[in-house]
């Protein structure tokens, strides 16, 4: 008989990353579940978020800045415009220092 695995959904997904947090060890478990390559990805990722956010310069140039491809940025793009105002207003918040 197959067993279940123990995550199945992103939402519990969060909910560990949220309890590592709490107990002061989400680095270390953010760091064993992705490679360099993804953690790498990763920041790429939410340096196109703030670029995209501040509107300062075209997607092209984020692009040049950050070394990805322009499908990236604009897949970037597309995830931010599918948010609400609010939502878009706390990520900003979050993300820009």
């Amino acid at each position: 008989m197959a067993s279940q695995p123990e995550y199945e959904n992103w939402q519990q997904l969060m909910d560990l990353v949220k309890s590592a947090a709490d107990n002061g060890q989400h680095e270390l478990l953010l760091t064993m579940m992705m490679t360099s390559d993804e953690r790498d990805a990763l920041v790429a990722r939410v340096n196109i978020l703030c670029e995209l956010i501040k509107g300062d310069i075209s997607q092209r140039q984020v692009s040049q800045m950050l070394g990805v491809g322009v499908a990236t940025i604009t897949r970037g793009s597309n995830e931010l415009k599918a948010k609400s105002d609010q939502e878009k207003a706390e990520i900003a918040q979050l993300l820009l220092k």
